[in-house]
């Protein structure tokens, strides 16, 4: 019998296993002995064989995998850490082999799944202060941090702490590359910074020093910036957007309304921290920015072969948006687009400039980007929900196993059918950010921006573009949230399950 269902792919999303042809197969379902101590590896194994990108690769998710229940009990008993059974299932993932060998580099657990749930919505616990790590020497494990931007409304914004600062100590300790999360993502919401400066090229230690304190449900805009610059009498809306949160949907489009009421006729849009998010906030910022055409497409989802098989082409497809669901879009339609990107922009950041590029030129000045080309979705403890997350069945979800997963379950691809960029999407005009000038954000001398500007206006601009001390980080606070550097799909659709 056919039934209809609502489908919202990181909020709500039912599929039902069949043993028709019709249906997605999953094989005979092994099950676990009800004695056993396995509940949150059984529930991952079964997640993961259903709905993870690379399930046909690991021998392990196989739907033949186990000849009996007793061998698929023994096979979850074999691993006593939920943490580790995850990762053991994953595509070789860098948790297993290292990063230089990994397939998978992105997909994550959280332990309590509401934690991973408000991450989404930018709810999180934070004192604000963003800010990345670097190795201070070649050959030392000692690193520093430097500030990317303060959130307002948080504890940070109200510090004496600005954009560009340094520092090296976490409460009086030399911060190295061993101590560093348990100093500053740790369980003490409270601790205190010793700020540095750079002085001839090396490191000098102030006796200033910052205390800053976590709190709960810090809400993260992600317009940091959003304002009109009159360059030579060309209105250049600019941008500074930091992750793609759909509960500011709404705000978003208002800071397009503002672009447009200013005349508005270029569009820097500043991406060097946005380590992504949610997928359908892409597409109505790609169309705020190129148009409003509900045929034309912006993105095509590709899943893994038991999954795709049951899709429609209609629910793989994404175009382009005339509403945000609760308003119109306000539409630039511009035939260009500067965007600033750098390593640390990664996933529905990326998103946006490959889904543009088959429409208008995009200039990408910065870095070569994170290269994160596939989307995940938020997996609990629901069997009857096919483990797929829905806010309206917290009462379904198993209460003797909080375990979430946010595996990468597709790939996107775009009008022209590309989505190879794993390696990330190579800028048209490099510029690395600079420690000892990194500028104020959304001020036309800030480097990244007055090189957008000058290719604008086609005047050389007064700033000097050398790059002195290149801003490269290995990690980012960013990073260290729930949500991390994260695609995850949120689409409502109609279809038809066998």
């Amino acid at each position: 019998m056919k039934k209809y269902i609502l489908l919202l792919l990181g909020v709500t999303l039912a599929f039902t296993a069949c043993s028709d042809d019709d249906g997605i197969k999953n094989g005979p379902t092994p099950n676990p002995d009800p004695d056993a101590d396995v509940t949150a590896q059984n529930f991952m194994w079964q997640a993961m064989n259903l709905w993870y990108f690379w399930q046909g690769d690991v021998a392990d998710l196989a739907d033949d995998r186990f000849s009996s229940d007793a061998e698929y009990t023994a096979f979850l008993e074999s691993y006593t850490d939920p943490e580790n059974f995850y990762y053991s299932i994953c595509n070789k993932h860098r948790r297993i082999v290292g990063t230089e060998a990994a397939i998978d580099r992105f997909s994550f657990e959280e332990e309590d799944y509401n934690v991973l749930v408000n991450s989404l919505s930018g709810v999180s616990k934070s004192n604000g202060l963003e800010f990345n790590l670097m190795y201070k020497y070649a050959n030392s494990n000692e690193i520093f941090g430097y500030v990317l931007y303060i959130l307002p409304d948080s504890d940070a914004s109200g510090a004496d702490i600005v954009r560009g600062e340094i520092f090296t100590r976490v409460n009086g300790v030399q911060l190295t590359d061993s101590n560093y999360i348990s100093l500053l993502f740790g369980a003490n919401d409270t601790y205190t910074l010793g700020m540095a400066h750079i002085e001839n090229g090396d490191f000098v230690n102030d006796s200033k020093e910052v205390t800053l304190t976590k709190v709960a449900n810090q809400v993260e805009n992600p317009i940091l910036v959003a304002e009109t610059l009159d360059v030579n009498g060309t209105k250049v809306a600019y941008l500074m957007y930091n992750r793609f949160l759909s509960s500011f949907n709404e705000q978003l489009n208002q800071a397009f309304a503002q672009f447009k009421a200013e005349g508005a006729t270029e569009l820097v849009l500043d991406m060097r921290y946005n380590p992504g998010g949610n997928v359908n906030t892409s597409r109505l910022l790609a169309s705020m920015i190129y148009g409003t055409n509900t045929s034309e497409v912006y993105i095509k989802q590709r899943w893994n072969d038991k999954v795709q098989s049951q899709l429609t082409d209609e629910f793989l497809t994404d175009y382009f948006a005339n509403t945000t669901g609760a308003s119109s879009i306000n539409t630039l339609n511009l035939s260009r687009v500067f965007v600033l990107a750098t390593n640390d922009s990664a996933s529905a950041s990326e998103l946006v400039m490959n889904g543009l590029a088959p429409y208008i030129e995009v200039i990408h000045i910065g870095e070569t980007t994170s290269g994160k080309n596939e989307f995940s979705i938020t997996l609990v403890d629901d069997p009857d929900n096919s483990f797929v997350y829905n806010s309206s069945r917290e009462d379904k979800i198993n209460p003797n196993n909080s375990w979430g997963l946010q595996p990468l379950v597709g790939r996107n691809e775009n009008a022209d059918g590309f989505s190879d960029y794993t390696s990330g999407l190579v800028p048209d005009i490099a510029l690395s950010e600079d420690l000892t000038n990194l500028g104020v954000l959304g001020d036309v001398n800030e480097p990244l921006l007055a090189r957008a500007l000058q290719e604008i206006s086609g005047v050389s601009a007064k700033v000097d573009f050398t790059v002195e001390m290149p801003a490269k980080s290995f990690t980012s606070s960013r990073l260290h949230t729930p949500l991390k550097d994260h695609m995850y799909l949120d689409k409502p659709l109609d279809i038809q399950i066998q």
